[in-house]
């Protein structure tokens, strides 16, 4: 996305409505706004704007590790107990593969 053309009061409304919507169970967002206004919280010229979507770049790039932490241990802990879980792990699962039952 190019950001050079729009001025730093919309940089900063659309930094803030992504870190908002990451929290609507949305954590891409997080990601997605992490690496869009990297450069304009860190590299560019210091604007009024910027301490504001600093702030918002830094929560975001948290939130979107935090989140991708949970969903790998989700995964490794499923994957680790779905044979000892039986039915229950069969029932949340789309593909039911072949092997211990």
């Amino acid at each position: 996305m190019d950001l050079t053309r729009t001025n730093n009061k919309t940089k900063l409304a659309m930094c803030r409505k992504y870190y908002f919507g990451g929290f609507a169970f949305l954590p891409f967002l997080w990601c997605i706004n992490a690496i869009w206004f990297f450069k304009e919280a860190f590299t560019m010229p210091p604007y009024p704007q910027q301490a504001k979507i600093k702030q918002y770049v830094i929560r975001s790039a948290i939130g979107a590790v935090l989140w991708l932490a949970v969903i790998i241990a989700w995964i490794v802990i499923f994957q680790v107990n779905r044979a000892a879980w039986g039915a229950t792990a069969d029932s949340m699962s789309f593909i039911i593969p072949k092997g211990i039952p």
